[in-house]
């Protein structure tokens, strides 16, 4: 086993995330907008993606450097054909020690068993709203929210937990929804995550007047339920953690725009077409899939990798700006979030 590397900040390697497909059912406004990714979008074709023999090599791999967690991701995930088989292959892998997939929900019910039986640990579903109108306006296809709440029952029965349940806010757009989904989620024992709205992309037209900062989000829940906060689970933990004072359970706080935790970034992605990129708001990615295909051994792959990592300089949040988040950089539809 190769020693773990570690980046240009001293950061190490322990996160993977893996998109498994560029393809989504829904088209919120903040990741795929309809205008961008209409009818004559083109997705990439099947021979374009890894396979999921591929995906398990190089998950391999990437343990043998330090690599502990592992995250599914797309597009939507459960589009991929069959994803409890990448599960069932992905589990056995000495040094992964959290399988999880983050999904928006709409096809869980019909997988959710199939994927723990896998050996699927967790899932993390994103949900915007639990009002039907202030959700069809963000996901853009109409998508009701009872087969999302479907989705998060069918994951809770089948032994997915603890679930935790995303929400994007957005200004103007669904903050009323604050309040209600972290009742709700408080009530039904799951984690509630709260996510600044951020610049990923370049699509979505995103402009700082639009969100909502992780102070704000904070005090209107805590008017209601107070709040106190809870240490970090681990090092480079994304979500600020707060617990209900009354011993209700916890929610999360994701602030890349107000508060960035660049410092303690350890991920790394990788999309659908075998690209590694260093940072989600990174404007170009190193193609694996090559040496996958080329006959390249492991150990060359390993190198690879390591390399990249060992060059990195990320820190894109610490640094943003006006003009920085004009800048081209890879859709979040791409590399999964």
């Amino acid at each position: 086993m190769m020693a773990s590397p570690h980046d240009t900040l001293a950061r190490p390697l322990r996160d993977l995330r893996i998109s498994v497909t560029d393809r989504c059912n829904f088209r919120c406004t903040y990741c795929m907008p309809k205008e961008v990714f209409g009818r004559d979008f083109h997705f990439l074709p099947l021979h374009d993606l890894l396979s999921y023999e591929e995906i398990a090599r190089v998950t391999r791999i990437f343990t043998s450097l330090g690599v502990t967690k592992i995250r599914l991701t797309g597009g939507e995930p459960l589009l991929r054909r069959d994803l409890y088989k990448l599960v069932a292959m992905l589990a056995p892998i000495p040094g992964v020690r959290d399988l999880t997939l983050t999904t928006n929900g709409s096809l869980l019910a019909a997988q959710a068993r199939a994927l723990a039986a896998a050996g699927l640990q967790r899932v993390t579903v994103s949900l915007d709203s639990l009002d039907d109108a202030v959700f069809a306006a963000m996901n853009d296809v109409g998508a009701p929210v009872s087969r999302v709440l479907e989705g998060i029952a069918a994951a809770r029965d089948a032994g997915l937990g603890p679930i935790k349940i995303n929400m994007v806010v957005k200004r103007g757009v669904n903050e009323d929804s604050i309040v209600p989904m972290a009742r709700y989620f408080r009530d039904a024992g799951c984690i509630m995550r709260f996510i600044e709205y951020m610049d990923v992309g370049t699509t979505n037209g995103w402009r700082l007047d639009d969100v909502v900062p992780a102070a704000e989000i904070v005090r209107t829940i805590d008017a209601v339920m107070p709040l106190e906060p809870l240490d970090p689970n681990y090092r480079g933990e994304v979500a600020e953690r707060y617990r209900y004072k009354d011993g209700g359970g916890e929610i999360g706080i994701v602030a890349s725009v107000t508060r960035p935790f660049c410092g303690d970034c350890t991920r790394a992605r990788l999309s659908s077409e075998g690209l590694i990129f260093t940072c989600l708001f990174a404007a170009a990615g190193h193609d694996v899939r090559a040496l996958l295909r080329d006959g390249s051994d492991d150990e060359a792959i390993a190198q690879f990798i390591a390399g990249l990592w060992r060059v990195r300089t990320d820190r894109y949040s610490e640094l943003r700006t006006a003009q920085t988040a004009r800048q081209p950089k890879v859709e979040m539809s791409h590399i999964g979030g």
